[in-house]
């Protein structure tokens, strides 16, 4: 096996291991949040404008660790800079 075999190997593995782990948190989150919601507007309708908004703020937030894991995956699998690197050494350059 070459070099950039185990590379690649390495890069589609480390990605999958990311988004599997980095979307469980936000998931869980998102869930939390979802469900403290409704039961605040459930209690308290009057409030439904405030709540809602701050819910809406609050999931953004939580969903840019989910953005934040996936830019990492696809800078591995895309991008990823030890390419270049065993490139430069297999060729001499």
């Amino acid at each position: 096996m070459d070099n950039m075999t185990i590379i690649a190997i390495v890069s589609i593995f480390t990605a999958g291991i990311t988004i599997a782990i980095g979307v469980i948190g936000p998931a869980l989150g998102e869930g939390r949040a979802v469900a403290t919601a409704l039961t605040s507007l459930a209690q308290q309708p009057d409030a439904a404008a405030t709540i809602t908004r701050t819910l809406f703020v609050g999931l953004a937030m939580i969903e840019s660790t989910a953005i934040y894991c996936f830019v990492v995956s696809m800078i591995l699998i895309f991008a990823n800079p030890f390419w270049n690197h065993v490139i430069s050494l297999t060729t001499g350059k």
